[in-house]
């Protein structure tokens, strides 16, 4: 964890962006006293894995035949 001032991360900032690029965490510092942490972000976006719900559910043999006039009508505001 580095301690840097509000004045340090102006002089360059893209340093310091680098720095935490590169997995460094940041704190920032006024009058001695931390204000905020700058840190990288871990990545937490995983693919879920195929067949995640394989055998949950059965979809039923008329899933894509057209629905009754009544429920289409329903929709449509008829």
């Amino acid at each position: 964890m580095v301690r840097v001032t509000i004045e340090e991360i102006q002089r360059d900032p893209l340093e310091y962006l680098r720095r935490v690029e590169g997995g460094e965490t940041l704190v920032i510092v006024r009058s001695h006293e931390a204000i905020a942490e700058i840190r990288p972000i871990t990545p937490s976006q995983q693919l879920r894995p195929y067949g995640l719900c394989n055998g949950e559910f059965v979809v039923p043999d008329d899933f894509d035949a057209p629905l009754p006039d009544d429920i289409i009508n329903a929709f449509e505001g008829k």
